[in-house]
């Protein structure tokens, strides 16, 4: 049964409108925002009740009403602020909960998408550009619900509120709103659009300046080595120059439009209020003083409402486009197909390639043409070969991240296309050229995925590794971090933790990663010795590209452009002098 998590996952992203979309993922909460938008009208009522109230106590001073018409307008509007506390921490975990939730979601989609995806897929996007799908656009579109609910609501109340109040106490002065109020925001609308072009162009300059600072930080060796400081110099002048200009730009823009805006809404304000005042004083509609105050104030009000209303288009579209930019992600076509396919619950280790070949592209060049060998258990197959000769791809097929495109790939005698390539991915181990670790603990490490490995056993593990001499030197032995991608250790420890948590899993298949390349002499000597130890009784397929390290490899085959094009033990190829012997002579 899928987790809640996984739900979204089965609504169609591409091709529906975000809005549709934002729809079904608050769908679990839309009683909740439903409330929230109830107790937010409450809560924010004051804001338009605020102009009647005042009315009221104007009114009953100047036609000196009965006194207890003031006490009741200041009572009921000292109520109505008071409340605003609690109904506010109520909104809060009414709304701010179910967008919170919807992230969440969102964000375990992503991750169980990306999970599912082949591998490439993965192999030509970018992890920073899914990285920033998971933690930006998210971040984007809560951040989109939130401001639109609390900034849109909040303007759209004061809007029905204010009008309505004008409907009912002066019904007279409704035209003349619908029209002024309109015209004034617009005025201000299309004077912060013309800031907001500034705005972006003294934005454009500071990245470049940032741009600039950094490509001259690491050119400071060369910079230095060469005597060109006044050269670097002059051409960060020329950017400070530019951000000078354009920031001085920018401020005189801003005050002049800022003044601006402020001059025509209060002349719009003072015509409004002496239009009222001339009503009032002349005793036309029944207008009262009240009303005027109350007409001058919704004035403001309402203007900066639809002001405000209309400066969320940017805001929603921007959040809109990252549900776009999430739905890329979670309606990506390219997945591991492990549908109806056979779990695999033993693997012996007997690996057949019958005239396999394989395209990343339709219509590109094979990487892997014609490829045929049959590898029995417990066999160590070594590849060899220029870079681009094919290597990594049979890897890649042998691991299951990708399948055949022509011919059949067996194991134990059966098609691999036929499996569920997960649950055989269980029996299998990888040692890559860089290991792979994460911030956690020496016995997080090495047990990773492996929840019931007592200490003994990571022990063990880490002793068949020869790893275990460095780790009980480590200030907190297992429990000691590791940082991040390892950084507290050197290359050749976090080599052999490597070697540590395949050993721990006592693969089937093992593949070997270029997994001493990056290595000193010394430190390569300790992963070999780990190394043998780990091939004992298990199918290996090992890449290196020292020929030292695979020279006691059962066969090794030799690729180029693709295809195989020698097979034999180390002092059978050598005798022979073909493109191993070339190889070997490359490199000795």
């Amino acid at each position: 049964m899928a987790s809640p998590f996984e739900r979204p996952l089965d609504h169609r992203y591409r091709g529906e409108h975000p809005i549709r979309t934002l729809a079904y993922l608050f769908r679990a909460d839309r009683r909740r925002i439903a409330a929230a938008v109830g107790v937010f009208t409450v809560k924010h009522s004051p804001i338009w009740l605020l102009p009647l109230i005042t009315a009221s106590i104007i009114d009953t001073v100047v036609q000196h009403q009965p006194i207890s018409r003031l006490w009741t307008s200041t009572g009921i509007i000292l109520f109505i602020l008071l409340v605003n506390y609690p109904l506010h921490v109520l909104y809060v975990r009414l709304l701010y909960g179910s967008v919170r939730r919807m992230g969440t979601t969102l964000r375990s989609a992503l991750c169980t998408r990306m999970q599912q995806l082949s591998i490439g897929y993965h192999s030509r996007v970018s992890a920073g550009v899914l990285q920033a799908k998971v933690v930006r656009d998210v971040e984007t579109v809560e951040q989109m619900v939130q401001q639109t609910a609390e900034t849109g609501l909040g303007a759209t109340t004061v809007l029905i509120g204010g009008l309505v109040i004008i409907a009912v106490r002066t019904p007279e002065f409704v035209p003349v709103f619908l029209v002024v109020v309109p015209a004034a925001a617009l005025v201000v609308a299309r004077l912060r659009a013309r800031l907001r072009t500034h705005n972006e162009h003294f934005r454009h300059e500071v990245e470049t300046l940032s741009s600039r600072v950094t490509e001259m930080t690491r050119l400071i060796p060369v910079t230095r080595a060469h005597g060109l400081e006044g050269k670097a110099l002059r051409r960060m002048d020329g950017t400070l120059r530019r951000l000078l200009t354009s920031g001085m730009r920018l401020d005189l823009v801003n005050g002049r439009f800022g003044s601006l805006a402020w001059v025509v809404l209060n002349v719009i304000g003072v015509l409004v209020l002496a239009g009222a005042a001339l009503v009032s004083y002349y005793g036309v509609w029944g207008v009262t003083a009240g009303d005027v105050v109350m007409l001058s104030a919704f004035l403001t009000t309402l203007t900066n409402s639809t002001t405000t209303l209309a400066g969320l288009a940017p805001v929603i579209t921007k959040g809109l486009e990252s549900v776009r930019s999430v739905g890329e992600v979670l309606q990506a076509p390219e997945l591991e197909d492990n549908e109806g396919r056979t779990e695999v619950s033993s693997v012996r280790g007997a690996v057949a390639f019958q005239h396999v070949g394989y395209a990343y592209d339709d219509n590109g060049r094979a990487a892997v043409r014609d490829f045929s060998l049959t590898v029995t258990p417990g066999e160590t197959i070594a590849l060899v070969g220029a870079s681009g000769a094919g290597k990594s791809t049979v890897l890649n097929l042998v691991i299951g991240f990708i399948r055949p495109t022509t011919g059949r790939l067996l194991l134990d005698g059966t098609d691999m296309n036929t499996l569920d390539l997960r649950t055989y991915r269980r029996f299998v181990s990888v040692v890559p050229q860089e290991s792979i670790l994460f911030d956690g603990t020496v016995r997080e490490n090495v047990a990773y995925g492996m929840d019931d490995a007592d200490e003994e056993t990571v022990r063990a593990a880490l002793r068949d590794a020869n790893a275990l001499e460095f780790v009980d030197r480590l200030p907190r032995g297992l429990d000691t971090l590791v940082g991040e991608r390892g950084a507290r250790l050197s290359g050749g420890q976090r080599q052999r933790l490597a070697i540590a948590r395949a050993l721990i899993r006592d693969p089937r298949v093992l593949i070997l990663d270029e997994a001493t390349s990056a290595l000193d002499t010394r430190s390569e000597a300790l992963v070999q010795e780990a190394l043998a130890r780990l091939l004992h009784g298990r199918t290996t397929f090992v890449v290196a590209h020292r020929l030292s390290t695979v020279r006691g490899a059962d066969r090794i085959v030799v690729m180029g452009d693709g295809r195989i094009e020698e097979i034999g033990t180390h002092e059978e190829l050598l005798s022979r002098g073909g493109a191993y012997t070339a190889l070997h002579g490359q490199v000795a």
